[in-house]
């Protein structure tokens, strides 16, 4: 552990020399002590065929900063002959459980493979942890039980990557996407329809069973984060917010936490680079919810009726703000979640490659924390950042 608490930002993955390579960042901040869990795959390059197994950091919060332990592999996330990919922790406060969830991939089966032959590689598991990750349970595969019927037409799937969520219910959701075989001649898929989609499932008994919620089966979408959104009538929402290559974001909400997404669209606040690249969306709860007078003027009739019954959170989402390339990562603020249009212009944290990224609250601190992906290119380091409610209104532009 370093002697002294850490800046706002720090890296904690350099990539080394011979090529081990560290990518694919998730974060989970748990408020009960304050500790931060930062994850990543290791890789022998930085292609994903070469992913190795996963490790991670723990974070203290003290005096205002962060002490960072040194890294450690997590390594009981594993099945023999595959590789560990997709870190995606979830915290149940309930039971005070981590779940880490991941895929295990054959090892040299690369998912262009699978997408063309329709043979599934790909197992969805998770280990728990009840002591702040010091030590991890063995691994539990649980793809049988989540995808069910859909099984024999998932051309692969993966978890995430990111975080999970759970609901104010107690709900555990988890994001994930498959590639789906719509459709087979003499018993063959057709690789051209052979599409992905994402989808949410979930456990409603604190992971003693997990359960697969519905998906966006109008789009094509891949990796997905969801968020909770409170509305001032009392209800809540289920945000989705998931990666496309057609050059903008697919959102999509749900009012029964997973069961069922509806007037899933592309955001064209929101822009993709080249063929998409992962994104992450929290929610947050302002102190004080305050709605301008003048934040209805311009907005059609179907956007004002959307304010009658209004989001009481805000939406923070974090992605390269470049739709050429992967470049400039920036932080998105909705303080109007149910208008796809508030989104304000980003505020970019890391100037020049960027790649991956996930977002965490602290909402006891009403800070955030952002740990992404860039450098000289986007797979070089992997830096956690955080950041104030002030310096995030500070230096967001109005939609």
């Amino acid at each position: 552990m370093s002697g002294a608490s850490s800046p706002a930002s720090v890296t904690l993955f350099q990539q080394e020399s011979g090529g081990v390579t560290y990518r694919i960042p998730a974060l989970l901040y748990i408020p009960h002590p304050s500790i931060f869990l930062a994850f990543a795959e290791k890789r022998s390059s930085p292609n994903d065929q070469d992913a190795m197994y996963l490790v991670m950091r723990r974070g203290t919060v003290e005096h205002g900063g962060v002490q960072w332990e040194d890294m450690i592999a997590v390594r009981h996330a594993k099945l023999p002959g595959h590789r560990t990919m997709n870190p995606c922790p979830l915290y149940d406060p309930a039971t005070k459980t981590i779940f880490l969830f991941f895929i295990c991939v054959k090892t040299a089966c690369s998912e262009r493979c699978q997408i063309l032959t329709g043979r599934n590689a790909a197992r969805l598991c998770y280990v728990t942890s009840h002591d702040l990750g010091k030590s991890w349970s063995l691994t539990k595969d649980v793809t049988e039980e989540v995808l069910g019927r859909d099984m024999k037409n998932c051309a692969t799937l993966a978890v995430g990557p990111g975080h999970g969520v759970c609901s104010l219910s107690g709900r555990l959701i988890v994001p994930a996407y498959l590639y789906y075989i719509h459709s087979r001649v003499c018993g063959l898929p057709l690789p051209w329809k052979t599409k992905p989609h994402s989808f949410i499932f979930y456990s409603d008994d604190h992971g003693e069973s997990w359960h697969k919620g519905s998906g966006l089966w109008k789009q094509e979408t891949v990796e997905c984060e969801v968020a909770q959104v409170a509305c001032s009538n009392g209800s809540d929402l289920l945000y989705c917010n998931a990666r496309t290559s057609r050059h903008y974001r697919v959102e999509a909400t749900s009012g029964s936490q997973s069961m069922e997404f509806g007037d899933a669209h592309f955001n064209k606040s929101l822009c993709e680079p080249p063929h998409g690249c992962q994104g992450s969306v929290v929610s947050y709860e302002p102190m004080e919810v305050h709605q301008e007078e003048d934040e209805a003027d311009g907005r059609d009739e179907s956007q004002k009726s959307c304010l009658k019954i209004r989001a009481s959170s805000w939406l923070l989402y974090s992605h390269p703000t470049s739709s050429h390339r992967r470049m400039d990562l920036g932080i998105y603020l909705n303080k109007s979640p149910l208008v796809p249009s508030s989104w304000a212009r980003p505020w970019v944290i890391n100037e020049g490659p960027s790649g991956y990224s996930d977002l965490a609250v602290c909402q006891d601190a009403h800070t955030f924390a952002c740990l992404f992906e860039g450098g000289k290119d986007a797979c070089e380091k992997i830096t956690f950042r955080r950041f104030t409610v002030e310096e995030l209104l500070n230096n967001s532009s109005k939609p």
